[in-house]
């Protein structure tokens, strides 16, 4: 039986074991091992090792598909194997916690760099042991640079930087720029912004390209200097559409006397307002004329050839600040609305008890603490130089007697032992703030940077005075105030919401088109400049296009432009339905004028932001700082797009 078992196909240990009885069991046959033995030999040495690895591999006798599985995992595992052995690079190995990657001190630097810029620390930071320890602990045996070497890497950095964004501006054609002074710590700096549309996507892009000091008096020829040489910097003088900048008087002198002027951008006459010390070279050509006529006089050559004659310099076209201008509206002529006796008193009464309030708010820790505890919230103190500020402050109180009640406000004012609101004063106060409110709204709108063009300016002065006039019906305290509301606005903005041009890049923005107002005489203003630039444009891309054999020939501007002519691109984009600005890819003439009259911002907003940053650079710890180092940290830190 035994014997049976061990020539069968499947070999077991039950065969060794039963063998093994068989030898030892008393009264058994001779010789039985050594037949098994013999047979066993029989079997050829192939079938014997197959057999005893079958036998090894753990449950292959109740299992015998795992023998099949571990041949494949034995063979993908030598197979993986040669394959790196033969390869040149080591095979990669996971990262264990406690391993660190070796980074090269290059890479080090540039972090240190880039922490230092965008977090607006100073150079010295890096001779601080502190950061050293940090340094050395994330990365040992690396060195940390010293202050000089990061000053002079900023340099190197921000020479790249100048690189990068003059080759970037080179492949614009329109760009807008914003321009403003600022001073601090006894220190003038001029400061300039540019921004563009990029023609594929038509999305904005912004740069900040200079941020100067300033020496000497801040005159309208200085002002010039200044822009002009910036402008020749990055070469795009001949590129600038319009420069926003505020109302300065230094500032529209220069732009009126150096400026570009047409038939949409008149020049404004010389006000007592522009009192600059050096007008006496606008006369001294009549003062000539007057003499000449009693007889010859011999004059200095010298001073002849150091007269200006307003040629030196070249200025693109001006734009008013229109958050300038609106926050003018809303203090200087809203002042007016005190010749109204009525309207005075209750104002002063109301502002005296509200100014009472915010002194005590800001000077005192216990009156914070107080106004905290029954109002839930703090007040806010209105700035002279801000936007909007004291409509914030009024629109604060107004909530806290919205939400707490005016008991809230009367405990307060018990408390603190200022005059408390009556009934009426605090519904002026609501009134105030109902009147005020689109006219903060208006410049939260025009204050913006990425979303906001030129041709948002007209539509929102527009809805704006239409809201003023029909809060005018229903006004019960400020009436005044509404009327002299609107007297500002027709005054500082009447000239822009007749301006075709402006009116032009509303029409061409798709949001607006012709649905923002009812008066078919400032839309055919609009519609008559953009024919008549569409058709210089068309004129103007013929003429370019032509051949040299070409170039004379008269009847060249008869030639069409494209499968649609341009007053028919006209026609079909405003009648297309859509109203993002992807609808302006149909349309190539009626995209490339909208990009031309819509680049311009209408505000110099993103200038005030630029010296925001500059401010935390700039801070009186580091007032020392050199000019030069600090616009190149400040450059830095807001272009980190092109470095």
């Amino acid at each position: 039986m035994c014997m049976d078992l061990c020539q069968s196909a499947h070999y077991s240990p039950v065969c060794r074991g039963q063998a093994a009885v068989a030898q030892t069991n008393k009264g058994a046959q001779p010789g039985l091992g050594e037949k098994i033995t013999d047979v066993h030999k029989t079997k050829s040495e192939k079938e014997h090792t197959i057999q005893r690895q079958q036998w090894r591999v753990p449950g292959s006798k109740k299992h015998p598909t795992r023998l099949e599985r571990y041949t494949q995992l034995s063979s993908a595992a030598l197979k993986r194997k040669s394959s790196s052995e033969g390869s040149l690079t080591p095979p990669s190995k996971q990262t264990k916690l406690w391993e660190t990657r070796r980074v090269s001190q290059a890479s080090v630097d540039k972090v240190v760099l880039k922490f230092i810029v965008q977090g607006l620390h100073p150079p010295h930071i890096v001779q601080q042991q502190g950061f050293i320890d940090l340094v050395q602990h994330l990365q040992p045996n690396t060195n940390v640079m010293t202050r000089n070497t990061v000053v002079n890497k900023v340099t190197t950095a921000s020479v790249e930087m100048r690189r990068k964004l003059k080759a970037v501006l080179s492949e614009i054609e329109f760009i807008a720029t914003t321009t403003d002074c600022w001073t601090a710590h006894r220190r003038s700096f001029i400061g300039v912004t540019a921004h563009w549309f990029n023609p594929q996507t038509l999305q904005r892009s912004c740069a900040a390209l200079a941020c100067k000091q300033l020496k000497g008096p801040h005159t309208f020829s200085a002002l010039a200097g200044a822009l002009n040489d910036i402008h020749t910097e990055f070469n795009i003088r001949e590129k600038i559409i319009r420069t926003t900048t505020d109302n300065g008087s230094n500032f529209l002198k220069a732009f009126r006397v150096y400026g570009k002027t047409d038939e949409n951008n008149n020049p404004e006459p010389v006000g007592e307002g522009d009192g600059e010390e050096d007008d006496g070279g606008q006369n001294d050509d009549y003062d000539e004329e007057e003499e000449s006529t009693e007889g010859v006089e011999f004059v200095d050559a010298g001073a002849l050839l150091e007269e200006d004659d307003y040629l030196e310099y070249q200025l693109p076209k001006h734009h008013h600040c229109a958050c300038h201008l609106l926050n003018l509206v809303s203090t200087v002529d809203a002042s007016k609305a005190e010749v109204n006796p009525l309207y005075k008193r209750m104002s002063r009464s109301t502002f005296a008890k509200c100014s009472s309030l915010w002194n005590k708010s800001s000077r005192s820790t216990t009156a914070s603490e107080v106004i905290e505890d029954h109002c839930k919230l703090q007040l806010v103190r209105p700035v002279a130089t801000r936007w909007n500020s004291l409509f914030s402050a009024v629109e604060r109180i107004v909530r806290i007697t919205t939400e707490q009640g005016e008991g809230a406000l009367a405990a307060v004012c018990s408390e603190l032992d200022t005059p408390k609101f009556t009934p009426v004063e605090l519904g002026f106060l609501a009134e105030y703030a109902k009147t005020m409110s689109p006219v903060a709204k208006a410049l939260y709108v025009l204050q913006g940077e990425t979303s906001v063009k030129m041709g948002w300016l007209v539509p929102t002065i527009t809805l704006l005075r239409t809201k003023l006039q029909h809060l005018h019906v229903t006004s019960k305290f400020c009436e005044p105030l509404i009327a002299a509301l609107l007297s500002g606005l027709e005054k500082r903005f009447g000239g822009m919401l007749a301006d075709p041009e402006l009116i032009a890049a509303t029409i061409l923005v798709p949001k607006f088109k012709t649905c923002w107002t009812i008066d078919e005489n400032i839309i055919k203003l609009g519609l008559d400049y953009i024919r008549s630039h569409l058709d210089c444009q068309a004129e103007n891309h013929v003429s370019e296009g032509s051949q040299s054999s070409e170039e004379e020939d008269f009847f060249s501007s008869l030639k069409k432009t494209g499968p649609l002519e341009t007053t028919q691109q006209l026609d079909a984009y405003l009648g297309c339905p859509g109203d993002t600005v992807e609808v302006l890819k149909a349309f190539p003439a009626v995209c490339r004028l909208s990009l031309k009259l819509n680049t311009a911002l209408p505000a110099s907003a993103a200038c005030e932001r630029l010296f925001s940053v500059a401010g935390l650079i700039f801070r009186p710890r580091r007032a020392c700082i050199g000019s030069k180092n600090f616009e190149n940290q400040l450059l830095l830190r807001l272009n980190k797009a092109y470095w």
